[in-house]
């Protein structure tokens, strides 16, 4: 499975590590996926407290929503840096400190006492998140036989859907019962339990390949890369274009009330959260098929909301499966990238990173530019047309298996 070394490369996997592994360290796989719901929780949490913590801390709400621009801007410098960074460190030792870096986040943004002190510890959630998310499909990678990469990464990114559904809800009510300060206690707590877990379970892993900035490059020739990146830019552009505005069109096109859509919303995390584990069922077996259909089905998805989406019924179910669809996508993904560079995947994973978080800020850019001069529809109808270009791209351009999705 593994290419021959480049010259930029020092070493590659031991295949003791990869397809040869004899047995799943499972115990491992589900201590990251508890980190990841640490680290989602973390993220939401402002979007939950924005209120509370606005006038706590005497800023209005816009500013203190810098708090999250400021994690996904360091979050993308921080994933294609961490693996060059950290190029000589054990992989667990690397792990755990994200997550001792996590615990300290939370505990600074819980005691913070201005919006400076604020933007420092998310700064350092920013840290954390894009080094876990460089770092985890390459660890996934070495502590499961490549065969059950997908069902690795789909326990994993279990930890994303569980903090989708639950962070936001449950941060607005701790919130307005003990203060929003309780809320990032009780994450640090989290965190903590989640320290514990990866302590516990995570093997020695010795850096598998010496990174640096000339391995991304030469990781970036690979064809298959390129494939996969240009459909991370088109899936997280189009998605994040539309979806962010799915609360107004809710509003006024079907014309739900507040309860509906909340239970709406509440259908898409749950729709996400088995999504996950259908992206990953699916990518075990064809993973052209679990790349690909996950972005058709938002197209389909947007098509219903911009033609029959007045009818409330149709709108649900179209945002369940939207839902689910976004929840199939990161597991694909990621096993793709993976598997277009077994011998360089934090490379990879951090580029996949550094993309994602990119297209995330161009399309929620473009969808309100569009949302702004042409209407709600215009944003849905982009998520359309992008997303199923995505899928075109995965059905024509990606990998008919996995030999050559290394080429």
């Amino acid at each position: 499975m593994t290419e021959p070394a480049t010259g930029v490369m020092d070493a590659v996997l031991d295949p003791a590590e990869t397809d040869e592994r004899a047995e799943p360290a499972w115990g491992a796989v589900v201590s990251l996926a508890l980190g990841v719901f640490g680290l989602v929780t973390a993220e939401f949490l402002p979007a939950s407290l924005l209120t509370p913590l606005a006038q706590d801390l005497g800023v209005t709400e816009g500013t203190a929503g810098q708090a999250v621009t400021a994690t996904a801007v360091v979050g993308a410098i921080a994933a294609p840096t961490m693996a060059i960074v950290t190029r000589r460190l054990d992989r667990r030792l690397v792990m755990w400190a994200l997550t001792v870096l996590l615990i300290l986040s939370n505990l600074l943004a819980a005691f913070a006492s201005s919006l400076p002190v604020l933007l420092i510890a998310r700064i350092m959630l920013g840290i954390s998140l894009g080094g876990f998310w460089s770092m985890s499909a390459a660890m996934a990678m070495r502590l499961v036989p490549m065969r059950l990469m997908p069902r690795a990464m789909s326990i994993i990114l279990t930890g994303v859907s569980v903090a989708t559904v639950c962070a936001a809800p449950v941060g607005a009510y701790v919130g307005d019962i003990w203060g929003w300060r309780t809320a990032f206690m009780i994450a640090a707590v989290v965190s903590a339990l989640a320290l514990l877990v990866q302590v516990a379970t995570i093997p020695r892993l010795p850096p598998a390949g010496v990174a640096s900035f000339r391995t991304l490059f030469e990781v970036l020739k690979r064809p298959m890369i390129r494939v996969a990146l240009l459909v991370v830019v088109l899936v997280a552009s189009g998605h994040f274009a539309g979806f962010t505005y799915v609360r107004p069109f809710l509003e006024k096109v079907p014309a739900l009330d507040i309860e509906t859509i909340s239970l709406v919303l509440l259908a898409y995390g749950v729709g996400g959260f088995f999504g996950n584990f259908a992206g990953g069922f699916m990518a075990e077996r064809n993973l052209k098929t679990a790349v690909g259909m996950a972005p058709l089905l938002i197209a389909v998805a947007a098509l219903l909301l911009l033609t029959v989406g007045a009818s409330p019924v149709v709108a649900a179910i179209a945002v369940a499966a939207w839902g689910f669809a976004f929840g199939a996508v990161p597991v694909g993904l990621q096993t793709w990238l993976v598997r277009a560079a077994p011998d360089q995947a934090e490379s990879a994973g951090g580029l996949m990173v550094a993309t994602f978080q990119v297209a995330i800020a161009l399309g929620a850019v473009f969808g309100g530019l569009l949302v702004d001069n042409a209407g709600v529809a215009s944003a849905f109808a982009y998520c359309g047309i992008a997303t199923l270009l995505a899928a075109l791209a995965a059905f024509f351009l990606g990998p008919r298996n996995a030999d050559q999705a290394q080429t």
